[in-house]
């Protein structure tokens, strides 16, 4: 089901704004001399408190596919999505860490859907770890304006692919950006996620399927400094810039209003948030 009624869009709100601290405090830890699972194992003790599940740790993307097995997708520098976080791997001055993590909530009786079941909210950031160079900065600046740019495209009655048109148009104005192509944002609420797909570039196919109030979308643009091409790594989950390039990705739940569109899954204070 594609249109969430105002109770779900309520939920979705509450979850969102919980996962929103939740992913402030991950990035403010996010410092060379940490461990990427150190920042998992937060991640999932903060879910756990709130009364939610981590909607990633388990997840398969079809039954012959190996379980996640860490609460939060960690990827470093060419690491694009999907990436396993590991004791052994340690932030260091110059990397950027994309964090995109999803939450299940709330899983208590009273206010959990009939099945037992919560709501589902996703989102992601990437963060500088001390030091970047400066193509390194500006990539992150564009892929973070293009979810914005994305954000203000949504509108009733508009198609799905419009979103996508208008983050292509924003990224290839601002230089030689590789736009991935072979992964895409989404619909979730229900579940991790739903139809439609939200591509970051323009789909003709989606010309006809119509925004409307009620549909809640994740999206999120994934840009790189070369290629859109990817590889996936031998851990079968782990996707990674086939050529080596450094890549950002930025992510919000959004839900469509009468009028435009309204972010679930805001940071606190995320204006001021000085993440590069």
């Amino acid at each position: 089901m594609l249109i969430k009624n105002q109770y779900e869009i309520k939920k979705i709100k509450e979850g969102g704004k919980i996962l929103g601290s939740i992913l402030s405090e991950l990035a403010k830890m996010s410092v060379a001399g940490v461990s990427t699972l150190e920042v998992d194992k937060r991640a999932e003790e903060l879910i756990l408190e709130s009364g939610g599940r981590p909607a990633f740790k388990g997840f398969r993307g079809s039954p012959s596919d190996i379980p996640f097995p860490t609460t939060i997708c960690s990827s470093l520098n060419a690491g694009l999505v999907h990436g396993i976080a590991k004791k052994e791997v340690i932030l260091k001055d110059g990397d950027i860490f994309s964090i995109d993590i999803g939450m299940e909530w709330p899983l208590n009786k009273e206010d959990a859907r009939e099945d037992g079941r919560g709501w589902f909210t996703d989102m992601a950031l990437t963060v500088a770890i001390g030091k970047i160079d400066k193509k390194t900065k500006e990539l992150l600046k564009v892929t973070k304006k293009a979810l914005e740019v994305g954000i203000k495209s949504i509108k009733p009655g508009l198609p799905v692919s419009v979103i996508g048109k208008e983050i292509e148009k924003y990224v290839k104005k601002q230089g030689d950006y590789g736009i991935i192509r072979d992964l895409v944002g989404h619909g979730v609420g229900h579940e991790v996620h739903e139809e439609p797909r939200v591509p970051n570039y323009y789909d003709k196919n989606l010309d006809k399927f119509i925004m409307r109030p009620g549909m809640v979308l994740a999206l999120e643009p994934m840009v790189s400094l070369g290629s859109h091409e990817i590889t996936t790594s031998n851990d079968g989950w782990t996707i990674e810039m086939a050529d080596g390039s450094m890549s950002g990705h930025f992510e919000h739940t959004v839900v469509v209003t009468k009028k435009g569109c309204e972010v679930l899954t805001r940071r606190p204070l995320e204006k001021f948030e000085k993440l590069y």
